[in-house]
């Protein structure tokens, strides 16, 4: 489970890229002398800058839909943007860079990206919304991530899978050993590790090992298993940080409907390599078929972090190391 990265006041939401979109119509429009030279922002040569792809632009932005000057603001720079990409463009095109097998490899790698993207588009356009009662009942049957949520202050000493120690991370865990001891065992041993502190609210931990670190009092230990690294996850302190139910609903809402989408793209797609035969060639024949590589639609948590990249889960690597 991951985090919404989104302010509070949802800046990104569709509703409001159409608003801002509509201001900017609306102010194209204040100084407009006719139909054909009102959808006209700039030309550039004999190039002209649609107010269209102005929009576009402004539609892919992060500016305050409630404030007119500030979509002014963000229109000119946009066109500004698209004016100095226009010049580089026609420069491109005069000296024949368009027909470099680099820029046709380009071009053709983006029409495709786009062309994949409408069809993930109109899957996700064609899904319910949520309704309350399954929002409302997300809410209930995670107190941890909202009720009960806690933000947690943790060490962690991280150590690779395969050093044959997990048994005795175990026994130290359940003797409430604290992350320096354990340290001091493992350097005794020769085995590698980092770790760190570090300060984790409920939505930064991965819902699977959620469950398992809210069940922790406070000085209580865990080990984690990954594939990769097993992770001593002590709990130093903690204090209660609680999300009401009318707060977490518009972002339990947005969460289940990207992982709706999600998992409706998903599904489509491997339905799509079901029908249609995928042969493995060359140096890749020895492939078998896999479930679908990548997930077009971020899954974002039902709450906001307290601090921090709200990627960061307690298994991450790259923490420093207690030396």
């Amino acid at each position: 489970m991951s985090g919404s990265h989104c302010s509070p006041g949802f800046c990104s939401t569709p509703f409001h890229r159409l608003l801002l979109v509509a201001l900017l119509v609306g102010l194209a429009a204040c100084g407009k002398k006719d139909g054909a030279s009102s959808q006209v922002a700039a030309k550039v040569g004999s190039e002209e800058i649609s107010v269209h792809q102005v929009n576009q632009v402004l539609a892919r932005s992060r500016v305050p839909s409630d404030s007119p000057q500030a979509v002014q603001q963000a229109s000119r720079e946009a066109i500004e943007r698209l004016i100095d990409q226009s010049l580089a463009v026609q420069q491109a095109v005069e000296q024949k860079l368009d027909r470099t097998p680099e820029t046709i490899a380009a071009l053709e790698e983006a029409r495709r990206d786009v062309l994949a993207r409408a069809y993930f588009q109109k899957i996700m356009a064609g899904m319910a919304k949520p309704t309350t009662q399954e929002c409302e009942q997300y809410y209930a049957e995670h107190p941890e991530l909202f009720a009960a949520r806690r933000v947690y202050n943790v060490q962690e000493v991280l150590v690779p899978a395969n050093a044959g120690v997990l048994d005795t991370l175990r026994t130290m865990a359940a003797a409430g050993k604290s992350a320096e001891e354990v340290a001091v065992w493992l350097k005794g041993k020769g085995v590698k590790f980092g770790g760190g502190s570090a300060t984790r609210s409920a939505e930064q931990i991965p819902l699977d090992l959620l469950t398992k670190v809210h069940a922790l009092k406070d000085g209580q230990s865990v080990v984690l298993e990954s594939p990769e690294t097993l992770t001593y996850l002590r709990v130093v302190a903690s204090r209660s940080a609680p999300v009401d139910q009318a707060t977490a609903l518009p972002r339990i809402e947005q969460f289940l409907q990207n992982k709706r989408s999600s998992d409706a793209v998903k599904d489509e797609l491997a339905r799509l390599r079901a029908a249609k035969p995928v042969e493995y060639v060359g140096e890749f024949g020895s492939m078998t078929p896999a479930a679908p590589a990548v997930s077009p639609v971020p899954v974002e948590p039902a709450v906001q972090p307290v601090q921090g990249d709200a990627r960061q889960t307690a298994i991450e690597k790259g923490v420093a190391g207690l030396k």
